[in-house]
């Protein structure tokens, strides 16, 4: 497995342990009963963990390169970590924490927290975007939809209902 990990092109890896918290009681539901995106500014320690866990080794979380979707019914995607099932590529990907990374020949890998590979599905480039960042979500053109990006490359992802 670690071949594939030097096959990342400038990725983030964020894992984390499941929330130990019930981030319900500390945060309120977003306003008027509609899906919010996180920004890195959004996130705080209390909301996102300050270190990650991910093959038996810990990291700091460089914030700056976070990101997040608030449901409207209170439940989360934190960058590589949900509380509810998404659908990436056609792939279900069911509650838990997870890594991912933005591989060369246009792909996405999603790995558990044991680094063994989830799966593989496809991204895409973004030539339209005016200031690409190392990463960050943000609304898709489709109701629900949302984007993944690491600079130009995206992969869309949506909460399977």
């Amino acid at each position: 497995m670690l071949p594939r990990f030097s096959a990342f092109a400038v990725s983030i890896l964020f894992l984390i342990a499941p929330l130990l918290w019930d981030s319900r009681s500390a945060f309120a539901a977003p306003a008027d009963d509609k899906d919010v995106v996180l920004k890195a500014s959004d996130m705080k320690p209390k909301l996102f963990p300050e270190t990650v866990f991910f093959r038996g080794q810990s990291a700091p979380v460089q914030m700056r390169n976070t990101g997040g979707v608030h449901f409207a019914d209170d439940a989360y995607v934190l960058a590589g970590i949900t509380e509810v099932s998404l659908q990436i590529g056609g792939q279900t990907l069911k509650p838990g924490a997870y890594g991912f990374g933005f591989l060369e020949g246009n792909k996405v890998i999603l790995l558990d927290l044991g680094a063994n590979e989830l799966f593989q599905v496809p991204s895409q480039r973004d030539a339209e975007m005016k200031r690409p960042t190392p990463f960050q979500i943000v609304a898709a053109s489709g109701a629900a939809q949302y984007r993944l990006y690491m600079g130009r490359e995206f992969v869309e992802f949506c909460r399977m209902k």
